[in-house]
């Protein structure tokens, strides 16, 4: 583990120097990121401009939710988004055997294999969400809440993580898993609103199937004093849940890996 820690460490330190290296690029990327979170933004606005309320949900209430996933999205896209090219840039390409010759797990190298930038942009856009509702919705930040908002940050990261990896596992059997994956992805879409607003088939399957909810209505709730019981809390258990099943699955596609052929 320790060697890990370090290693992690210094390819970061390199992906953040290539990255350095073309700064109107990263600049550019971080703020079309911006423009493109805030034009999804601007979509809730319209509609709650036309519906003050969501059940009950005001739009300061709406934008600490749509925040709180933002800021989770973030998190995970930076680091781990490579999850969503295994299949294509990896395995059909025959890329992939190049991993298995190296002294390091291939699943720590495809998540060290790239950082996207881009992810800053989604963090910049999460957090004046985060800030700006609370600031209008007159919450106080004290410590266990700012402890709470970094729980409830990594954790819906995790889950992300976790759903990127189980969907990104396909690719040993079906090649090309980046369709798979982004269309699980896209049910986040749902995520950015109060759960209770949908039908119950949705809120289930938000909640334990494509577990969002855990990264935007659950954590919200319990910041704006809403009574959540037990589910601000699980989500833990469900990130590390999703993790286990993606490594298990990582496993079992990598001793069905025979290579393309290429």
């Amino acid at each position: 583990m320790k060697r890990y820690l370090k290693l992690y460490g210094w390819l970061l330190l390199q992906q953040i120097k290539i990255k350095l290296e073309y700064p109107v690029d990263f600049f550019l990327s971080v703020i079309s990121q911006i423009f493109i979170q805030g034009t999804g933004f601007l979509t809730i606005w319209v509609v709650m401009a036309q519906v003050p309320k969501l059940n009950g949900w005001n739009f300061y209430e709406v934008a600490l939710i749509y925040g709180l996933l933002t800021l989770s999205f973030a998190v995970s896209v930076t680091f781990t988004s490579n999850l969503w090219f295994i299949g294509y840039t990896y395995i059909r390409s025959g890329d992939f055997d190049r991993l298995l010759v190296r002294p390091i797990d291939p699943l720590f190298h495809v998540v060290m294999d790239t950082l996207n930038y881009s992810g800053f942009g989604d963090f910049i856009s999460g957090f004046i969400l985060v800030i700006g509702s609370t600031l209008a919705l007159g919450l106080t930040w004290t410590p266990a809440r700012l402890l709470y908002l970094a729980f409830a940050v990594l954790t819906g990261a995790a889950i992300f993580v976790g759903t990127y990896l189980i969907t990104a596992d396909t690719a040993f059997w079906i090649m090309d898993s980046q369709p798979l994956t982004y269309s699980v992805f896209k049910n986040f879409e749902f995520a950015k609103y109060p759960l209770s607003v949908f039908p119950r088939a949705i809120q289930f399957l938000l909640t334990w199937l494509i577990p969002y909810g855990f990264a935007s209505y659950y954590p919200a709730s319990y910041l704006l004093g809403r009574d959540t019981g037990p589910m601000a809390w699980v989500g833990v258990v469900v990130a590390v849940v999703l993790l286990f099943i993606g490594r298990r699955l990582w496993f079992v596609g990598l001793r069905r890996y025979s290579g393309t052929g290429s």
